[in-house]
């Protein structure tokens, strides 16, 4: 199916899905996860910091690492990709953004409400009762960081992101999964379609009946999923699809 069947795809469409993954982020310069290991982290492997197990042994070691890749992210900026994204939402109303990104790029993009399947670098919450706790000032270079202490139990607060072994949140995961249920289009949009059990969520959409389109630089497992695969960038394709869909309207 042309590109442009795809803009009309999206002009048409009711209740729109945009799912968003690690690569549209890449886009404006977020490291993705393995990548994210260099200068005074490079001797780390980043899924040992990425666990309840690795916070209880060294709380101010994954508390310093998860600051500095707070860090590293208030250096860049939403994309192209991120304001077409926002660009969709202002044109159809029923439209539900869900990331598995946790740099709250969509929302510096404009959006107000975005369903974040693996947490945020900036909503640190207490390990112990759960509290959501404020983010304090980003440091300027990494290193052990002692975590803040819960004002209500005096725990530790810890990232607000999904580690490795737990569950996504209850209440994000069945939002999302409401979302694709419901959507008559999905876009998929910088994610490989390899992390669980976010990468279900397409796959609900299409059995739902409604329609997916895919914008990947390269091929993923979503491909057969996808009745529209649009290669390249999204910080390139997404507006011109957007204009395409709308342009001069």
């Amino acid at each position: 199916m042309p590109e442009r069947d795809a803009a009309g795809l999206l002009r048409d469409a009711k209740r729109v899905v945009v799912f968003t993954g690690a690569g549209m982020s890449a886009e404006s310069g977020v490291p993705t996860f393995r990548d994210s290991l260099t200068g005074l982290w490079a001797r780390y492997d980043a899924q040992s910091l990425a666990t309840p197990e690795a916070f209880e042994a060294d709380p101010a070691l994954v508390w310093g690492w998860y600051e500095w890749r707070r860090a590293e992210v208030e250096q860049v900026a939403p994309n192209a990709g991120h304001r077409a994204v926002a660009a969709i939402a202002a044109r159809v109303a029923s439209t539900v953004v869900i990331t598995q990104n946790i740099d709250d790029l969509h929302e510096r993009a404009g959006l107000e409400e975005v369903v974040h399947l693996h947490g945020s670098l900036f909503t640190p919450r207490c390990s112990g009762c759960g509290a959501p706790a404020e983010p304090g000032d980003v440091p300027a270079e990494g290193g052990r960081i002692p975590p803040p202490v819960c004002v209500d139990c005096g725990a530790d607060v810890r990232p607000g992101v999904v580690w490795f072994g737990e569950q996504l949140p209850a209440a994000a995961l069945s939002a999302a999964a409401e979302a694709a249920f419901d959507c008559d289009l999905l876009l998929t949009i910088g994610t490989s379609g390899l992390v669980y059990p976010a990468a279900e969520i397409p796959y609900v959409a299409d059995r739902a009946g409604a329609t997916v389109i895919q914008i990947n630089p390269e091929p993923t497992a979503l491909d057969s999923v996808a009745a529209v695969n649009l290669r390249g960038p999204a910080a390139q394709v997404l507006p011109d699809l957007v204009a395409r869909a709308w342009g001069g309207r």
